[in-house]
């Protein structure tokens, strides 16, 4: 039996391509499993940001609803308030000019100018502080939308 001989010659052949072969695929076996084994790894390390980031969202949420519940509060004793008198809301108005001068008049002085008030009725007044309450509860909520946006990109930057 000589080394030429085709049948030794295709043995040879097919036990290197056998080799190479078998080696590929055990190194796309390998390759396979460290590649799961990664994605396993970002994949528990997303969902510690995950967590991260919820937690930071009802940080603030319970942050927003707490200023939301004081202000609640502070309405209802201010309303209370001018309910019941305590608190009056009064607006400056222009004093009428009478252009008849007597002489019983005496010249104001320059630093003693006073000026005219008027009283607002009390449902004009709660009214009227409504819309500020309004207003106030809009940038508490606007404040909070920045604050967890905030915080959700330093946590996702990696800062905190």
């Amino acid at each position: 039996m000589s080394l030429f001989n085709p049948w030794v010659l295709l043995g040879i052949l097919m036990a290197v391509v056998g080799s190479f072969g078998g080696g590929y695929l055990k190194g796309s076996d390998d390759e396979l499993t460290r590649q799961q084994l990664e994605i396993a790894a970002l994949n528990a390390e997303a969902r510690v940001k995950e967590q991260a980031l919820i937690t930071a969202i009802q940080t603030q949420s319970t942050k927003l609803q707490k200023a939301n519940q004081d202000a609640k509060l502070a309405q209802q004793k201010r309303n209370a308030d001018i309910d019941s008198g305590a608190l009056r809301l009064r607006l400056p108005v222009k004093a009428p000019v009478c252009p008849v001068h007597t002489a019983t008049d005496t010249p104001v002085a320059s630093g003693d100018s006073v000026q005219a008030t008027t009283e607002l009725d009390t449902e004009t007044a709660k009214s009227l502080v409504a819309i500020t309450d309004q207003g106030d509860a809009n940038t508490r909520q606007l404040n909070a939308c920045i604050d967890a946006y905030n915080a959700a990109y330093q946590t996702l930057k990696g800062t905190k």
